[in-house]
């Protein structure tokens, strides 16, 4: 049973930070892409960053440049979203997602709220 399970999220001040986890099990997880998506209050899912499956290449949107990055365990199965100096505007559900050839898989996500 494929499961990708986030964790991390929670109620952060302006200028904090967070570290989200996404636990996946079920499928071959070091032969997976893995990506966070992020999806605010009345507005469309947003691709956050993406790491290859071995974890040499990462892909960052602009709006998070040098504020978030993308890492992954292979070894633990799980991929990680470090995010410093966070801002409202960065108030949203984010998921993870794992994609290989035809296989995407999605988690429930977990809300980070940025608010003082």
């Amino acid at each position: 049973q494929v499961q990708l399970v986030e964790s991390g999220g929670g109620l952060v001040q302006p200028g904090g930070s967070l570290r989200l986890s996404c636990a996946a099990s079920g499928f071959t997880f070091s032969r997976y892409a893995m990506s966070w998506y992020r999806q605010a209050p009345g507005k469309e899912r947003e691709l956050v960053a993406v790491i290859t499956s071995a974890g040499l290449s990462t892909i960052h949107t602009d709006s998070v440049k040098g504020r978030f990055t993308i890492s992954r365990d292979n070894a633990k199965n799980t991929v990680y979203l470090h995010i410093n100096n966070l801002k409202p505007e960065d108030t949203a559900v984010y998921s993870c997602n794992a994609r290989f050839f035809y296989n995407n898989y999605w988690g429930q996500g977990t809300q980070v709220t940025v608010s003082s």
